[in-house]
């Protein structure tokens, strides 16, 4: 699932390597879905679904951010396991499978457990200001909510559809996946992914919209996770005839 605004020129290429990537590995589609984008986004979605039997479009009437753009992703994908990954071509698609090998490995034994497999971009390919902005937030991130994730602004992501849908929803709350995982028993595994410059386009992100506003998201997230209350629930059985015919 792809998440796009403002990105016609990475959408070719970047269908192209999805196909190639996931080509026989396993049965998939594509859902791009466009927030509202102002440039020649709508008409080259529109183009390449002609040709490409995979790929749904989907179309937000106003931008709404990247954090609604993956849940409107998340609630149309007819998958029980969703992979995310960004639209700006830095992501390499190969890594996907990669994360289904990992996802393959990590239920391999019958764990049942909500699980999120996180992108982990070991060598940034960014300007200098981005990856001091994100080491900034993860580093602030990481010290105050405790997610033991070294790169939650990773656009890689594995997880299952329906664990998604049961995380509470906001603004950002993408960034925050781990750590709203957690909260909800699971389990987080951060896998090495490749990391590339990015070519064409425009990035939408910088210091501000990193960490300052991601603050008030990280308090918001700290009062939900205080408020959350897990417990083991045991179903009883009938141990007599008489309590079984009941």
């Amino acid at each position: 699932m792809v998440p796009v605004h403002d990105e016609a020129q990475n959408i070719a290429p970047l269908l192209d390597e999805i196909e190639r990537a996931l080509s026989g590995w396993v049965e998939y589609e594509i859902v791009y879905v466009d927030d509202a984008s102002r440039d020649a986004t709508p008409q080259v979605l529109a183009t390449q679904a002609l040709k490409r039997p995979r790929l749904r479009v989907l179309q937000h009437a106003a931008n709404s951010g990247q954090s609604t753009a993956i849940a409107t992703g998340v609630r149309h994908a007819r998958a029980p396991l969703v992979a995310t990954l960004d639209g700006d071509g830095q992501n390499d698609p190969a890594d996907v499978v990669t994360l289904w090998q990992c996802w393959q490995a990590e239920r391999a034994g019958g764990d049942t457990v909500p699980l999120l497999l996180a992108g982990w971009r070991t060598e940034r390919r960014d300007t200098a200001l981005r990856r001091l902005s994100s080491r900034v937030a993860n580093g602030v991130r990481a010290r105050l909510l405790g997610d033991a994730t070294p790169d939650t602004g990773c656009g890689l992501k594995v997880f299952e559809r329906d664990t998604f849908l049961r995380l509470p929803f906001f603004d950002h709350m993408h960034r925050f996946l781990p750590a709203l995982l957690l909260r909800q028993g699971g389990r987080v595994v951060s896998v090495p992914v490749r990391h590339r410059p990015r070519t064409k386009g425009r990035s939408h992100y910088g210091v501000w919209n990193r960490l300052w506003v991601g603050i008030v998201d990280i308090m918001g997230v700290i009062w939900l996770r205080r408020r959350m209350r897990l417990t083991a629930v045991h179903e009883q059985t009938p141990t007599t005839p008489a309590e079984r015919a009941r």
